[in-house]
């Protein structure tokens, strides 16, 4: 268990300095509770999850990065603005992504 202990700094660390994160949770859960009230089938359930871990790693990874790019330099630097911003942009496909599997598989449940 001693070999996780730096996974779990890091997922405090993120909980704690990305609010986002806890917003793609809270949107991850909406989808999971949705889920089990249109009873989706499983292969819609590989969507969902897929989509839900796509978008937590890509929010994850974004923070790495701008956690190392402070790291790096506290003046402004072009290439540090295009490194967050090249990342920050990762999170919004993942999040463009994830709705459009909401959309196909829950707008004709709605219906």
């Amino acid at each position: 268990m001693k070999r996780f202990t730096h996974a779990f700094e890091g997922g405090r660390t993120l909980f704690r300095k990305d609010h986002n994160f806890l917003t793609h949770i809270l949107a991850g859960c909406m989808a999971i509770i949705l889920g089990f009230i249109y009873h989706i089938s499983m292969i819609e359930w590989v969507f969902v999850m897929t989509a839900i871990a796509l978008v937590l790693l890509a929010e994850a990874i974004n923070t790495a990065i701008e956690y190392t790019v402070d790291l790096i330099t506290d003046e402004y630097d072009i290439k540090a603005k295009h490194a967050k911003d090249i990342a920050a942009f990762s999170v919004l496909l993942a999040s463009v992504f994830a709705l459009i599997i909401g959309i196909i598989i829950f707008l004709p449940k709605l219906f």
